[in-house]
């Protein structure tokens, strides 16, 4: 069937060449999109018509013909409008360029064709704002059908496979794309009002760092050395403020070569903030900024629905440390234990699995909160003061022995922001760079390695430091009330399929 649809749409072509008709025009001038119509002439009568020449352009979504009327339905980027076909008109306004132009467009265009047309604005008898079309224009004659039921598909992820048919037929998708675009352009516009510079650090690296995840690797034949795609921009941004930048961002891909589900993807967006003389206080403040101007930019509330569930941004969000949430959540008091063992114990009587595994207190705690409160955080709530064994690039807490000044934001169960007071004394920093080296050396597959040149860097001297990154893909994901990150990223990374046959939207 699709080869026989697609056999019949390449005859048209050539069709419409022999007429000499140019399927594939090379540009068209149009002077307002559907929406704007819509807007302008809302008020219009049934029955009435505006003597004002418009021309457009789009994909035709639907076709009814009835002897010498036609109807199309056209879509742009911005919605659609009705094009009113009368065939005495047409050829009257195309006798010099088309003596049939009205049976040439009735016979030879398809559903899912990218037409212009020139003419009048007509409301019909039955309410239908139109283009009364005068002129048309093939623009571009498309070989394969749109999808009649596209969210019926046996395969659900031919929706992202296909991404271009699943914005054409699905207008809610557009919009999230475009929401998506605002809600980036409104965070690069927030921090640049404050002073942030946004400078693009390299995506190729010697040395992957900044976070603890395993990396790609690629090979440069000319240097002859092997290198990593960037696992997160926190090194470089760093060396800027070593520099004497204080205010630096970049916002832009990461690349981690592991799992994939609906809330990750290996190539994902991040923002990464550094500010100096500044702490972790002051990013919480910065935090709360972003995303509540963003929300209100781009949403106009704050008062958030994601997948049926109420969200009220407004600040000052909660607070909590993460050893009070456990508690709240298990009872546990992860500084009341005396050792390991103990820890542990208590920790299997509670329920929580994998305490086997835990070659610390610090690493139970955070095993157990991820096991026993991330997913119940649903309002926003940052969740302060992190043991130091996960944190590898934080400062010690200033007033906490064995903790760090970092946080983690949640939202709906999900960790959206990450951010620390950062470590600037250059000793601490080799040492736990070391101890993460060890562990890498010992088969740890996300543990990175000594980046040299940037303990090199501290020792020059960095100034107290604030560092905040936000998951760009999770907080659209949020605001544009997404339940996969796959509808959040444009193009998501999939498994290739097995036949190379024609697209499914084909048949």
């Amino acid at each position: 069937m699709s080869d026989d649809i697609r056999a019949t749409r390449l005859e048209k072509v050539e069709q419409l060449r022999q007429l000499g008709i140019n399927p594939y025009a090379y540009r068209w001038e149009s002077t307002h999109h559907a929406a704007k119509l819509q807007e302008e002439f809302a008020d219009l009568p049934n029955g009435e018509e505006v003597n004002v020449e418009v021309a457009i352009a789009g994909r035709i979504m639907t076709r009814r013909v009835f002897g010498k009327l036609a109807f199309f339905t056209l879509q742009d980027e911005t919605g659609t409008i009705q094009l009113y076909l009368d065939k005495n008109r047409i050829v009257e306004s195309m006798a010099n360029i088309d003596a049939d132009a009205f049976n040439h467009l009735k016979n030879l265009s398809d559903a899912g064709d990218i037409l212009g047309a020139t003419g009048t604005i007509k409301r019909t008898e039955k309410g239908e704002l139109s283009v009364y079309v005068k002129q048309y224009t093939f623009l571009t004659k498309s070989l394969l059908p749109l999808p009649d039921k596209w969210h019926g598909l046996t395969d659900v992820e031919k929706r992202y496979r296909q991404r271009y048919v699943d914005l054409i037929v699905n207008p809610e998708v557009r919009q999230s794309f475009r929401r998506r675009a605002q809600i980036t352009a409104g965070i690069r516009r927030y921090l640049e009002q404050r002073d942030f510079l946004e400078i693009e650090t390299p995506v190729l690296q010697s040395e992957a760092g900044g976070a603890d995840a395993r990396p790609f690797t690629t090979y440069h034949n000319t240097l002859e050395m092997e290198l990593y795609l960037r696992i997160a921009t926190e090194l470089h941004l760093k060396r800027l403020i070593v520099g004497g930048f204080e205010k630096v961002f970049e916002l832009g891909r990461v690349f981690r070569n592991e799992g994939v589900s609906t809330r990750h993807n290996p190539e994902f967006t991040t923002i990464e903030v550094y500010q100096a003389y500044a702490d972790y206080n002051d990013m919480m403040a910065l935090t709360e900024g972003i995303v509540t101007t963003v929300a209100e930019d781009v949403l106009g509330t704050l008062q958030i629905t994601y997948q049926g569930t109420e969200i009220d941004l407004t600040p000052p969000w909660r607070r909590v440390t993460m050893h009070d949430a456990v508690k709240e959540a298990t009872g546990l008091d992860f500084n009341s234990f005396q050792s390991l063992d103990d820890a542990k114990n208590k920790s299997k009587n509670a329920d929580i699995p994998g305490v086997e595994k835990c070659e610390s207190i610090g690493k139970l705690l955070v095993l157990a909160f991820e096991e026993k409160v991330e997913t119940s955080l649903i309002q926003p709530t940052f969740v302060i003061d992190y043991p130091i064994e996960n944190s590898p690039l934080s400062k010690p807490h200033r007033s906490k022995p064995g903790l760090v000044e970092r946080f983690e934001l949640f939202v709906v169960g999900r960790e959206t922001a990450n951010s620390f007071s950062e470590l600037t004394d250059p000793i601490d920093q080799r040492q736990r760079l070391e101890a993460q080296a060890a562990r890498k050396a010992a088969g740890d597959l996300e543990a990175q390695g000594v980046d040299e040149d940037f303990l090199t860097a501290l020792e020059y001297g960095m100034p107290p430091t604030g560092g905040l990154g936000i998951g760009i893909d999770r907080l659209v994901m949020f605001l544009t009330d997404c339940a996969s990150i796959r509808d959040a990223i444009a193009f998501p990374l999939l498994k290739p399929e097995k036949s190379d046959s024609l697209p499914e939207s084909a048949t």
